[in-house]
C-alpha cells in the first residue's frame, strides 16, 4: 500500500500541508500537487474536507492530534477510518500510528526535533511503531536531516519554515524524500 504514497511523492516531492478551507481550495486545485496533509477540521468536517481531496484525486493524510473534538486514544484512528476517506494519518503519538498500520492506512511518525531526546525517541521509535514515513520539524536543519536519513530505515519528510526554493533543494539534498510547507508559494515549485 505504501508504494501508492511512496510514488506520488517521488513524482512531486512537495506536499500541500493546508490549515483552513483556502489553503484546501488552492492545494486541490493544482494539478502537481498530489499529496495534501491536513492541519484542521474537526469531527463534523473533517469527512468533508478529504472528500474534497479525494474528489481532486490527491492523497488525503489526516494530522489526527490537530482535528477537534478528537481524543488521543486509538478510537479517533477508528473513526477517521470509518468516517472518512483519508489514506493515512499524521501523529506524534506512537499508539496512534501502531493504529493506523493494522487498519491499513498510511502513517507518518511526526517529530519535533527540539534536542537529542527527540533525535534519539527517532531511533528507538522507528523500529517498535514502524510508521511508513517519520516527518521530522523543522525541516531547515539540512544536517541534521542527512543524520536522521542515514540513521532511519524510514523515508523521511521534512516539514516545518521550508518557506523557499532553497529551504526545499536543502532538505531534498539531505536527503529527504519530500517536505510538507503551508506556503502557497513553495506548492508552485
Amino acid at each position: 500500500m505504501s508504494n501508492y504514497f511512496y510514488e506520488a511523492v517521488e513524482e512531486n516531492p512537495i506536499i500541500a500541508a493546508v490549515k483552513n478551507m483556502d489553503d484546501l481550495e488552492e492545494s486541490c486545485s493544482l494539478e502537481d500537487i498530489r499529496v495534501i496533509f491536513v492541519l484542521f477540521g474537526d469531527v463534523c468536517s473533517i469527512g468533508e474536507i478529504v472528500q474534497k481531496i479525494k474528489d481532486a484525486d490527491k492523497i488525503a493524510m489526516v494530522h489526527i492530534d490537530l482535528i477537534n473534538g478528537l481524543s488521543s486514544k486509538e478510537v479517533a484512528v477508528e473513526f477517521i477510518k470509518k468516517n472518512t476517506k483519508a489514506d493515512g494519518i499524521i501523529s506524534t503519538k506512537a499508539a496512534l500510528i501502531k493504529k493506523g498500520k493494522e487498519l491499513g492506512m498510511f502513517t507518518i511518525l511526526r517529530y519535533f526535533l527540539l534536542d537529542s531526546m527527540a533525535y534519539e525517541n527517532i531511533k528507538h521509535q522507528q523500529h517498535t511503531v514502524n510508521p511508513d514515513f517519520i516527518e521530522v520539524l523543522p525541516g531547515v536543519m539540512p544536517k541534521i536531516i542527512e543524520n536522521v536519513c542515514k540513521m532511519s530505515k524510514v523515508p523521511i519528510i521534512a516539514g516545518g519554515l521550508i518557506l523557499d526554493k532553497e529551504s526545499v533543494m536543502l532538505a531534498l539534498s539531505a536527503g529527504a524524500l519530500a517536505v510538507s510547507s503551508t506556503n502557497h508559494d513553495v506548492w508552485k515549485l
